[in-house]
């Protein structure tokens, strides 16, 4: 059975940053799952084309089908890619409310491997002072190796301090995320709360015998 990836994009601009770096980090991931022998299901959700069914979601407490549809594959995945560009020191609006209006049971042990976009290295920490914790409190599993590229990283050097270069963080936070997928069974014990029971009869009459 195909294990199944989903990549969160909360990048505002098309193209972004935000979006190229989600593209790498998945390349590594997809990489590294294929050394394992795995085949892997994939899904790409940009946030910036479900603003409004976010925003209608937390107003009216129901989602479009469009949003149902995104949050159902995030509550189903072996393996999750959570990307936001960071302003003033945080995720961003959008990156945050599509995390509130998901079930906060839906994310229980689900690998989760976080990156961030910013301007200059300082919005690094926002990384493990913001979104490790929101993670964190939705109970999946964020892996060691977050991933924060600042423009300068993307030159592909080590950086004054000594910091290993971004592909070189991209490809170790693709291994840490391929290990946790390849032996996930999230996909393949997904209940739908909603669904019926096989005995379920629509007339009202007992089911045959």
């Amino acid at each position: 059975m195909s294990k199944k990836l989903v990549v969160v994009s909360a990048g505002l601009s098309q193209p972004s940053s935000t979006r190229l770096l989600a593209d790498r980090l998945t390349e590594a991931a997809l990489g590294e799952l294929d050394l394992r022998g795995a085949s892997v299901d994939l899904e790409v959700i940009e946030l910036r084309d479900l603003a409004q069914d976010i925003t209608n979601n937390l107003l009216t407490g129901f989602a479009s089908p469009r949003l149902q549809s995104a949050l159902d594959a995030v509550s189903r995945a072996d393996g999750l890619i959570a990307v936001t560009p960071i302003f003033t020191a945080s995720y961003s609006g959008l990156f945050k409310s599509f995390f509130d209006v998901i079930d906060n049971a839906a994310l229980t042990g689900l690998p989760v491997l976080i990156a961030a976009t910013g301007g200059t290295s300082r919005h690094s920490l926002a990384l493990d002072h913001a979104v490790r914790p929101l993670f964190s409190y939705l109970r999946a599993i964020v892996l060691p190796t977050a991933v924060f590229a600042a423009s300068e990283d993307w030159g592909g050097g080590a950086d004054v301090t000594g910091t290993a270069s971004l592909p070189d963080r991209i490809r170790r936070a693709g291994r840490e995320l391929a290990a946790q997928v390849a032996v996930s069974t999230r996909s393949e014990e997904f209940v739908d709360p909603f669904a019926l029971d096989a005995s379920f009869d629509p007339s009202g009459m007992f089911p045959a015998r």
